[in-house]
């Protein structure tokens, strides 16, 4: 997993989504590249979990690594879910703010 600061809190990013130099605010496109690269690792989180259902299907593979599996690409989902949530109510209290 990696850090990445908030305020004075470290926070950690399930996934390891932050590359690295991104918490200095690197102009590399820093928040968008973020956000492409955990949507990535949410997408192969899934990718992963679908590859265990399906060896579990054909006999090759274990019932607790499918579940194993499952479960992190679902965590990783809704987390995703919340943090866009977030970034949506941000962007509305911003429209909303009288200049």
């Amino acid at each position: 997993m990696a850090d990445m600061i908030i305020g004075s809190q470290p926070v950690r990013v399930p996934g390891g989504a932050m590359p690295s130099g991104a918490a200095s605010g690197a102009g590399d496109g820093g928040f968008k590249n973020i956000l492409k690269n955990a949507i990535e690792d949410v997408n192969t989180l899934q990718s992963q979990a679908d590859d265990a259902v399906a060896k579990l299907q054909m006999n090759k593979g274990s019932m607790h690594e499918a579940l194993i599996a499952m479960e992190k690409a679902s965590l990783s989902f809704q987390t995703m879910l919340q943090v866009r949530n977030k970034i949506v109510d941000a962007y509305q209290e911003v429209m909303r703010m009288q200049v």
